[in-house]
């Protein structure tokens, strides 16, 4: 059975995540205990809320360190909602721009659409490769909620390095990123822990990749 630290860091739906996780068979802690985030098979990112105030959390605990320990070795990393969005270069809310982990580069900023915030279910557009979304169909809907996300993709490819894998989704006619897969780290905009069905197959694909 697969071990998963669903990091608490004063924010995100820590329960729902680890329910959700349970539900797929993982043995699942909540804590912000550095050995057991660093110890754990996978270790979850989320995130509901500011994105200054998620960082701030996030620092707090050292989570920024916790994860780039973790990817050095290769180690599985989840990020859900905000817990994806902390982890590209630096988001601007309010004016404010704010330093994120800085494991991509990209900027979280406000949805260009005409309904703000992006509630409900929607449909991704996945690149053939991915293992995230192996086994579900095109027209599958995921659970979101937020009024920010990544709308440009800037990581360059490098040479002799496999590309990150992207998936996109749009939202009154604006297109941002919907969840990313680079090797040990992945990421979705959406909520997997309350996509029902759907989320749950995400989830057990995850824990499939370890």
């Amino acid at each position: 059975m697969a071990r998963v630290v669903v990091l608490d860091y004063g924010s995100g739906n820590l329960r729902s995540a680890e329910r959700a996780l349970q539900r797929v068979g993982a043995d699942v802690e909540v804590t912000a205990d550095p050995k057991a985030a660093l110890d754990a098979d996978g270790l979850v990112v989320p995130g509901v809320g500011a994105y200054a105030a998620c960082v701030a959390g996030l620092n707090a605990v050292r989570g920024g360190r916790l994860i780039g320990q973790r990817l050095a070795g290769g180690r599985p990393v989840l990020g859900i909602c905000v817990g994806m969005q902390i982890l590209f270069a630096r988001g601007i809310e309010h004016g404010l721009e704010t330093e994120g982990c800085g494991e991509w580069p990209g900027t979280v900023e406000r949805l260009q659409a005409p309904i703000v915030p992006h509630m409900g279910w929607n449909t991704v557009e996945t690149p053939e490769e991915s293992r995230l979304f192996a086994g579900l169909d095109a027209d599958t809907r995921f659970y979101f909620v937020h009024s920010y996300g990544v709308r440009t993709w800037e990581l360059q490819p490098a040479e002799h390095l496999r590309p990150p894998l992207v998936t996109w989704a749009e939202h009154g006619g604006d297109r941002f990123v919907a969840a990313v897969e680079n090797g040990p780290l992945q990421a979705t905009q959406f909520h997997p822990e309350k996509s029902g069905d759907a989320g749950a197959h995400l989830l057990q694909n995850w824990l499939k990749s370890f």
